[in-house]
């Protein structure tokens, strides 16, 4: 997306960007992330290839992601991969944040869902990618070895913590940026469903 185009809507403009790169593969070349939410095999084993040190690849469209994991690993030993398909590892799905960004607000009668929150729900996921994984998630998907890494970046959706941390998080970033109408409950951070 760049500031010579004159069809982009207000969205798009914001990421505007001055550059001669007119198309995915001008800019690819060197490039630290891949972000794709549009469809199948668009990413090929050439642009890939020619991604910066350690790149990371975001293949979200489904069923059929931009570039297969099996071919971006065979391609790049270094890819970090995400794609929103379950039978892949570090599934991007929004079961990890949307139920628990609603019961944050929700906890709090917050006027609205705004851009702290969010960014307050992404970074609870994220800390929580980092902790040791409990054994119900690990008995759910048949005993993996699941710990941070380049395989494992993102909780799995059935991980029971998502709800304490995310609602909490969600909750305290709606009291801190003035848009809750009540106080962060004496009761969080929730540990599980019976809490609800």
């Amino acid at each position: 997306i760049h500031t010579e185009r004159d069809d982009l809507n207000q969205y798009k403009a914001l990421f505007a960007v001055e550059t001669d790169c007119r198309n995915l593969d001008d800019a690819i070349n060197g490039a630290d992330a891949f972000l794709g939410l549009s469809g199948p095999d668009l990413l090929s084993s050439d642009q890939l290839a020619r991604m910066a040190e350690n790149p990371i690849v975001f293949a979200c469209a489904n069923p059929d992601p931009e570039i297969r994991p099996e071919l971006a690993k065979k391609v790049r030993s270094d890819v970090i991969m995400a794609t929103g398909r379950s039978d892949y590892p570090n599934q991007v799905n929004n079961v990890l944040g949307f139920p628990f960004i609603f019961r944050g607000a929700l906890d709090v009668r917050a006027s609205r869902i705004n851009e702290e929150m969010k960014v307050a729900a992404v970074h609870a996921i994220r800390e929580l990618a980092k902790e040791a994984v409990v054994q119900e998630v690990i008995d759910a998907y048949e005993g993996a070895e699941l710990s941070f890494g380049p395989e494992y970046i993102i909780p799995k959706p059935t991980d029971p913590r998502l709800l304490g941390s995310v609602a909490a998080a969600v909750a305290k970033a709606a009291v801190d940026s003035g848009v809750a109408r009540q106080p962060y409950p004496a009761h969080y951070p929730l540990q599980s469903l019976d809490d609800i």
